[in-house]
């Protein structure tokens, strides 16, 4: 099998373009399988909340936001207004924005199609991984070939874990049978991949207050109580950080 249409036909480039992809792909490995759990049992969700086969294979190819989706879909069985249901997804997925914005020092000079197809593409591990590995490079050295191919790798791995997954879900959701305790496998793979990112105070103290106040406002009407958390949670984080930089400042010398 040849690889030249996907890195290329200058064998130097391709090569470290391929090594790159290869190495990102291997990276994201050890998450695979709690990412493939989480697409299956998203996949489930959206049919036994009633959305049609075409809506959900939509919904899992076209927005690729498992916890998005997961809050929206509780909300959409509840037939919760369209605007609680839209601001909640928002709420849940203001993370890309900063993601974004991370991502911009390093791929801003590309394409619009180019940055269009990574936005797409990145989710919570990938840029995790890609991080941890290129967090520190030098401006000059920000963008270049290595990088863009490592995040496809990491990212594109996720993707491909993801979707054939979520779309056995959706097919085959009338033949899994509610006795599998599949909502308690989707929680332990959401831990797995989750709890490896809690990393600095904000972030604990952010998580930490997004449960209490999950499990404080259960019952609030049309489910409201997981935006709350959510809002609860990014708030405690953002002023945890301030404060952080500031005592950090103040002791500097």
């Amino acid at each position: 099998m040849t690889w030249r249409p996907v890195f290329g036909t200058d064998p130097t480039v391709a090569a470290v373009r391929r090594e790159a992809f290869l190495r990102g792909a291997r990276a994201a490995g050890p998450a695979l399988v709690a990412t493939s759990i989480w697409g299956l049992v998203t996949g489930v969700a959206m049919i036994k909340t009633g959305l049609t086969t075409a809506q959900a294979l939509a919904m899992t190819l076209f927005v690729y936001a498992g916890s998005a989706q997961m809050a929206a879909l509780p909300l959409i069985a509840a037939d919760a207004p369209v605007w609680v249901v839209l601001l909640t997804a928002t709420v849940v997925n203001l993370r890309f924005v900063i993601f974004s914005a991370t991502l911009w020092t390093y791929f801003g000079r590309l394409s619009l199609a180019r940055r269009l197809m990574l936005g797409y593409l990145t989710a919570d591990i990938g840029l995790a991984l890609f991080m941890s590995r290129y967090g520190n490079a030098p401006d000059d050295r920000r963008g270049n070939t290595e990088q863009v191919w490592y995040l496809l790798g990491t990212c594109g791995a996720t993707w491909l874990s993801w979707q054939p997954m979520s779309i056995i879900g959706i097919l085959l959701a009338g033949l899994i049978p509610g006795q599998w305790g599949l909502e308690f496998a989707a929680i332990l793979a959401l831990l797995a991949i989750t709890v490896p990112m809690f990393q600095g105070r904000p972030a604990v103290a952010g998580c930490l207050t997004a449960g209490v106040v999950a499990v404080l406002a259960a019952a609030l009407p049309l489910k409201l109580g997981l935006l709350v958390a959510v809002i609860a949670g990014v708030s405690v984080a953002m002023a945890a950080d301030v404060l952080l930089e500031r005592n950090t400042e103040g002791r500097a010398p």
